[in-house]
């Protein structure tokens, strides 16, 4: 079998347009899937740098194999099953700052160059106010981000043509302005010239996203039969879903630049990214926090075995169509499709995904993207929703504990304030007192919830169900 490089495999030579500041599987599935389909099918024509965010981390793994590695998408698309490979061939190099840094710096000097493309965790959008400019590097992505701005602002003489357009993928909402008020912080720490700052704000341009493409990985089980297939030890494949979608916050001249919609692919420039972080928290993230002890207490352990469930599918549909759904603001026809996409990826038939590993901090989780819904429902039908209050009375019977019926053991994980409070209030044996309890924890939801009318009754009345029928007839009862 040959190994993967440019002197076995074919490899394209094009300007480098893109610095990626992070390596790791989502970006190589999404972000560099995304713009070698733009070279592909439109003229985009452009490379990317990635730069390792951290000490520690790929880029010589990446240059071992000249920057080329493939693309593993499965799950469904119309009802039938995908499973693809691609090699994606639009990575020129890979760079670690830690240790060349001159050419990381010498980057911004490079005219072609005109995208920041990110995804360096959570934590990796923060000021550090001990980062300094002469530092080699910052050890913060914003304050290395702004070396290199700072940089280019000096080699271009302050040109307005050679500002950079920036996406942060990190899952942060708003991270573009997160993002931004860093930059700010380094440019007011570092004393730097109004003039740049001046650049900056009118030639630059910072832009929240949303992204969403599941990510498993790197696929050790099929890794063999993947090599077999392609004839090349690849040892960065990497498996993602067939769905993508990447919102932009950015004026549509933006996609000019960056032509993913020419290419037929699911990149939506807009306005505002927040109907759509709320489309995608409340109609994929609400349905799984709730389906997940449903499913797990009625005895069933995997997401798309849930999907396919005679009594929970009908659950699952009941919660994302007449409940949800009905809270957001965006056009019907706009939320169905959106809606039945997640549930074609629910129902991906080469991924496990286990309901257990999503009940992990589940009262932070339905604070977040079930507890709006609750409210925003009685507000506009004038009643409770039954199946998300239903899903919570199965959250707060999940976090008893104990065994299911078919002697599996049920371990609830969250913060251990959490989990002590509902062992304690379990413990009293009386349904009442784990309802007041939980609502009434205001460490959890920021207020209590018992101030919610009809709320404490109905959680109340679902758990006693729950204890005497069981959790798959009852939830038959709501249906």
């Amino acid at each position: 079998m040959k190994p993967l490089n440019k002197q076995f495999a074919p490899k394209s030579v094009m300007p480098e347009k893109v610095i990626q500041f992070g390596e790791g599987n989502f970006l190589r599935a999404f972000v560099d899937w995304i713009i070698w389909n733009m070279n592909q099918k439109t003229d985009f024509n452009g490379s990317v740098v990635v730069v390792q965010p951290i000490e520690r981390g790929m880029a010589e793994w990446l240059n071992g194999q000249d920057c080329l590695y493939h693309v593993n998408l499965q799950g469904r698309e119309n009802g039938q099953p995908v499973n693809t490979l691609q090699r994606i061939d639009c990575i020129s190099r890979a760079l670690n700052p830690y240790s060349q840094n001159q050419a990381f710096m010498a980057l911004a000097d490079q005219p072609e160059i005109r995208f920041v493309i990110s995804n360096t965790t959570e934590a990796g959008i923060a000021f550090d106010p001990s980062c300094k400019l002469e530092d080699a590097p910052a050890s913060s992505y914003p304050g290395k981000l702004v070396q290199l701005l700072y940089r280019r602002w000096q080699t271009f003489n302050g040109d307005p043509s050679k500002g950079l357009i920036i996406f942060p993928c990190e899952l942060i909402f708003l991270n573009g302005h997160v993002l931004k008020d860093c930059i700010n912080k380094y440019i007011e720490l570092w004393k730097l010239p109004k003039e740049f700052k001046d650049w900056f704000d009118n030639s630059c341009g910072v832009y929240a996203t949303l992204v969403d493409r599941i990510v498993p990985g790197f696929p050790r089980k099929e890794i063999a039969e993947i090599q077999e297939k392609i004839s090349y030890r690849d040892n960065l494949v990497v498996q993602a879903e067939t769905f993508h979608l990447w919102v932009i916050e950015a004026p549509k001249e933006i996609a000019k630049e960056f032509p993913a919609d020419k290419a037929g692919l699911h990149v939506l420039f807009v306005p505002s990214e927040e109907p759509y972080h709320k489309r995608k928290v409340t109609l994929l993230n609400g349905p799984h926090t709730v389906l997940s002890p449903v499913a797990f207490l009625s005895g069933v352990n995997i997401v798309r075995d849930a999907c396919n469930h005679e009594t929970i599918s009908q659950y699952i549909h009941k919660v994302q169509f007449d409940e949800l759904m009905q809270t957001l603001d965006l056009p019907m026809e706009e939320l169905e499709k959106f809606a039945a996409d997640v549930l074609e990826r629910f129902d991906n038939p080469y991924v496990d995904h286990q309901v257990t590993s999503i009940m992990l901090n589940s009262f932070p989780k339905f604070c977040a993207r079930d507890l709006p819904g609750v409210k925003t429902y009685l507000e506009r039908k004038g009643e409770l929703p039954k199946g998300l209050v239903f899903g919570l009375a199965a959250i707060i019977t999940y976090y008893k504990g104990g065994k299911r019926e078919d002697g599996t053991e049920i371990i609830p994980n969250d913060a251990q304030d959490i989990m002590d409070l509902l062992k304690n209030l379990w413990a009293t044996g009386d349904t009442q007192k784990v309802a007041d309890g939980v609502l009434g924890a205001t460490s959890i939801w920021n207020e209590d919830l018992n101030d919610i009318e009809g709320l404490n009754a109905m959680v109340k009345m679902y758990l006693d169900l729950i204890q005497d029928k069981g959790m798959l007839e009852a939830v038959k009862t709501i249906l």
